[in-house]
């Protein structure tokens, strides 16, 4: 075998986990090999995911504004009319760029970009792993990058060396017994390019993904139901924080179906019944499209895990240890095939913690001071325990809370709904969660991850001088409250 095809790292997928551990390893110095079935890199997250969602966030974010709200401002304009298609246009030339983007630093970094299906084979005489990559192509019907029919494929490269890292992300999961048809029974992918605004979206999931895409295509004038099986959305965030939510996005004019299941989906023509169960009998509703953000799963299906003897666990996640080593040696695994939260960061983070333990450096990932946003309006985010968590554990704590009501950038802004909530340990005033829902939560939150990081207390943000007029000031006072000292309540 040619030479040109043994590299000292293969990483299989190229999303958010996969590419950033390919840039650090070869900065590292190592010479890698970079497989994704996608020709373009940056995976669900970039392509169908984080990055295109939150491009129609911020347009239909805008929209919704100047129609609802310019004139609380003294703004007087006609009634704004939707031009989708250039919407749409937006949305992808963003990806596009942003792809383009990463593609340059993998080729500036000198990392081998290979586009096609990979498949492990096993390790050869000289102990290393070998990888077969079938070449695959964009099918135009679909959008879907699929292999070649076997007739018209050329032959597989087969490339090896000492490591492999596997991370090759998620999937959307179908509600069960009722399959995706990529038409009116849609995951996010599709729910992110709809060529029209449905008159009735039926969303089953009240989760992050739910509700965001959710909200797009209600405030462009859909009517959006959300079928969450559980009591509550957002079960995993603070139960404070998920309320206010809840009833914001009812005030905006989203419908819910909380305890309810969907039992089954007739399709007639391009619309659909749904039939649900909420605890009273079967009941049945009409609608344009159902979107299915229930959950994902790791893809770990036809990559020869199973043939190798990788152990996956009860949920279909792939079993590492501390270094993200499978139970094969010389295979690791990041990202959402690994256990914790399907989060691009956290499997960023894993990325180059990986590589440079394999590198023989000291590289950790601190889960706990992971933060997690959902981008609504108002936005939630949060990192560390929920207050709920505590109660359960027994743990001794004290709660601080300032409301946006009360900050003047905050009403500036014409947006006071939701707060700052801060669990500090009620011993030695250690931050043990930070929860936030409101004006950009999203990115109030990383001040929270950085002093929780280094062990802050309530006392150390209350110390801080926070600029005037701003919405971080909003964190300093809930840490404040924490002790009772919040000067403006």
């Amino acid at each position: 075998m040619s030479e040109t095809n043994t590299y000292d790292l293969i990483i299989i997928g190229a999303g958010p986990g996969g590419y950033v551990a390919a840039i650090r390893a070869s900065r590292l110095g190592m010479k890698v090999a970079l497989v994704d079935k996608r020709s373009a890199s940056g995976g669900v997250c970039l392509n169908e995911g984080c990055i295109p969602s939150k491009a129609l966030l911020d347009s239909s974010e805008l929209f919704a504004v100047a129609r609802d709200r310019f004139s609380h401002h003294g703004i007087k304009i006609e009634p704004p009319s939707l031009d989708l298609d250039t919407m749409m246009l937006r949305k992808e030339s963003l990806v596009k760029k942003l792809t383009d983007g990463i593609d340059y630093l993998i080729k500036k970094n000198e990392v081998v970009r290979l586009h096609g299906r990979a498949i492990l084979k096993g390790v050869n005489q000289e102990g290393q792993h070998q990888v077969d990559v079938i070449p695959a192509f964009l099918n135009s019907a679909t959008n879907e990058q699929q292999s070649l029919p076997e007739t018209d494929r050329p032959a597989a490269i087969n490339i090896k060396a000492a490591k492999v890292i596997l991370a090759t992300g998620s999937e959307s999961s179908p509600l069960p017994g009722i399959p995706f048809d990529s038409q009116v029974i849609v995951s996010a992918r599709e729910a992110l390019s709809f060529n029209t605004v449905p008159e009735h979206l039926i969303v089953a999931g009240g989760g992050a993904i739910g509700l965001e895409l959710g909200s797009v295509w209600r405030r462009l004038g859909a009517q959006v139901t959300i079928m969450e099986m559980l009591p509550q959305i957002l079960p995993n965030m603070d139960r404070q924080v998920s309320d206010l939510l809840y009833r914001s996005l009812r005030k905006q004019g989203m419908q819910f179906k909380l305890g309810t299941r969907i039992t089954g989906v007739r399709r007639i023509g391009s619309k659909a019944i749904v039939l649900f169960n909420s605890g009273t009998g079967s009941e049945e509703i009409d609608c344009d499209k159902v979107l299915v953000a229930i959950g994902r799963r790791p893809n770990t299906s036809g990559i020869g895990l199973e043939e190798l003897g990788i152990v996956l666990d009860e949920s279909g996640r792939v079993i590492v240890d501390d270094a993200y080593k499978t139970t094969v040696a010389g295979i690791y695994a990041i990202g959402d095939l690994i256990s914790g939260p399907m989060l691009a960061h956290k499997a960023s983070e894993e990325g180059v913690a990986c590589v440079e333990g394999i590198a023989g450096l000291t590289a950790k990932v601190e889960y706990e001071y992971i933060p997690g946003a959902v981008y609504t309006l108002p936005e939630a985010s949060y990192v560390g325990l929920t207050e709920e968590q505590l109660k359960t554990s027994g743990t001794p704590y004290r709660s601080g809370r300032f409301n946006f009501a009360a900050l003047g950038r905050a009403r500036c802004m014409d947006e006071t709904e939701g707060f700052v909530k801060i669990l500090a340990h009620q011993e030695n005033d250690r931050i043990l969660g930070i929860h936030i829902v409101g004006p950009r939560a999203s990115d109030l939150i990383a001040e929270a991850a950085a002093v929780m990081s280094f062990g802050g207390t309530s006392r150390d943000i209350a110390l801080i001088c926070h600029a005037h007029p701003t919405l971080p000031e909003a964190i300093r006072e809930a840490a404040l409250d924490v002790h009772k000292e919040a000067i403006h309540v």
